[in-house]
């Protein structure tokens, strides 16, 4: 399942909107009842305006009611070659940590990982209290 996660991430990198970077990101999520929604990198000229592959799928997937997720598949390439990871930024990570657990599955080229491999410590609902 997570090799077919990681190509609609890589199909959902043909979307991307990256004129000024050149680098097509491409992003799979899955929801523990077993939907996929996708997302990939939207450029823009004032460029903190960018948002994210990961988080583009992420907020679909909420705007539709999903809240349980299972995996994330992240794909990037500047040429068409997406056998390199393409790890998720910090910003991605943190919205990640509002929605899943720390075991949450983060499928790269090079195999799967947890979240929190990549955030070990991350800022929740807990240090609002």
């Amino acid at each position: 399942m997570y090799n077919q996660l990681f190509e609609f991430a890589v199909k959902a990198a043909e979307n991307a909107y990256c004129k000024y970077s050149g680098f097509h990101v491409g992003a799979a999520l899955l929801t523990a009842d077993g939907k996929i929604y996708t997302g990939c990198n939207v450029e823009n000229a004032s460029y903190s305006m960018t948002i994210c592959a990961e988080r583009t799928a992420i907020f679909k997937a909420v705007s539709e009611g999903a809240r349980d997720f299972s995996a994330i598949a992240v794909a990037g390439s500047s040429d068409g070659d997406f056998s390199k990871n393409c790890t998720p930024c910090g910003a991605c990570l943190q919205v990640m940590s509002e929605f899943c657990g720390r075991d949450f599955k983060i499928i790269l080229a090079d195999g799967v990982h947890n979240l929190s491999d990549f955030l070990p410590v991350s800022f929740g609902e807990e240090n609002l209290k």
